[in-house]
């Protein structure tokens, strides 16, 4: 199974923050068997942002890619716009239990991550929220998720 990561961060891509969400993700694939073709920051542009997806999706033929930040109230917080502008599909069952899976933990701003995820071709796309333990908590849903999810992808039935 192959993966990419993709940091989405106007602090981080300009060096002012060091990225912490990005390589949790990056630790939490590996250590379930994946292969991490791409791992990369850009700042909060939509254009850029769904340039990556587009070509990771199409060109790098990764399985999933998982992106991190930007699914916030602030306007310059487009992850999720940029992820609807490219995906053919979309799967709002994962998002919706990742957002639950933070209000169950008692993490009353669980809800207000306007993450998104769906499939572009044969690649599943999804976005965590930009702090380190929305990831960690989105990778918990996401980890057991993600074998049949493929499978699924793949023609392999339910």
């Amino acid at each position: 199974m192959k993966a990419a990561v993709l940091t989405v961060s106007d602090s981080c891509a300009a060096g002012s923050r060091v990225d912490e969400s990005g390589p949790a993700i990056v630790k939490r694939l590996t250590d379930a068997g994946w292969a991490i073709e791409e791992a990369t920051i850009v700042p909060d542009e939509q254009a850029e942002i769904a340039g990556i997806l587009e070509q990771w999706s199409m060109e790098r033929h990764v399985n999933a890619i998982i992106t991190t930040g930007g699914t916030g109230f602030s306007s310059r917080d487009v992850t999720p716009e940029a992820t609807l502008s490219v995906v053919d599909r979309r799967a709002p069952g994962i998002s919706e239990a990742i957002r639950l899976y933070g209000l169950n933990k008692g993490v009353p701003t669980a809800c207000l991550s306007r993450a998104e995820a769906g499939l572009r071709g044969n690649t599943l796309i999804v976005n965590l929220p930009g702090s380190l333990k929305a990831v960690q908590d989105g990778m918990d849903v996401l980890i057991p998720l993600l074998p049949h999810a493929l499978e699924m992808i793949a023609g392999k039935g339910h």
